[in-house]
């Protein structure tokens, strides 16, 4: 029993030697500085009635609703190299479409958003493209 005790006080001694040197090492080490000189800012939003209507937003300069579920939306500001982000949302208690619902986001010229609104798990003629409430975003650098 004596010898388990000095082997085991043995191993608690290197634990702790080489526990100090790489506690000693990585003190000393350089520290390191991130800086973030980008910054983020939100361009433009909208809060789209599914008729197209504006309901809110900033930075919009005008809505083109062409076609069920098919808007062109054009804002004040350039959208190269910005994130363009795009949810429906509800049409209150009277929301038309069970199921899934999607919402696709793309960049048609330096400042115009084609969005397209669908419910594809809907019955019925409008299947695929449905006339959805929804809201963008654009945050540019």
């Amino acid at each position: 029993m004596n010898g388990s005790r000095k082997l085991t006080f043995a191993a608690a001694a290197l634990a702790l030697t080489v526990g100090g040197a790489v506690a000693v090492s990585s003190a000393s080490a350089e520290p390191t500085v991130t800086s973030r000189t980008a910054m983020t800012t939100t361009t433009a939003w909208a809060k789209i009635a599914a008729n197209g209507q504006v309901l809110g937003g900033q930075g919009i300069t005008g809505i083109n609703k062409f076609g069920i579920g098919r808007y062109n939306i054009t804002t004040a500001a350039g959208l190269n190299g910005c994130a363009l982000l795009g949810t429906i949302n509800t049409n209150g208690g009277n929301d038309p479409g069970p199921g899934s619902s999607s919402i696709l986001v793309g960049q048609v010229n330096g400042n115009t958003l084609f969005i397209r609104t669908a419910t594809p798990s809907a019955g019925g003629s409008a299947a695929v493209d449905s006339d959805r409430p929804f809201s963008i975003t654009v945050v540019c650098p």
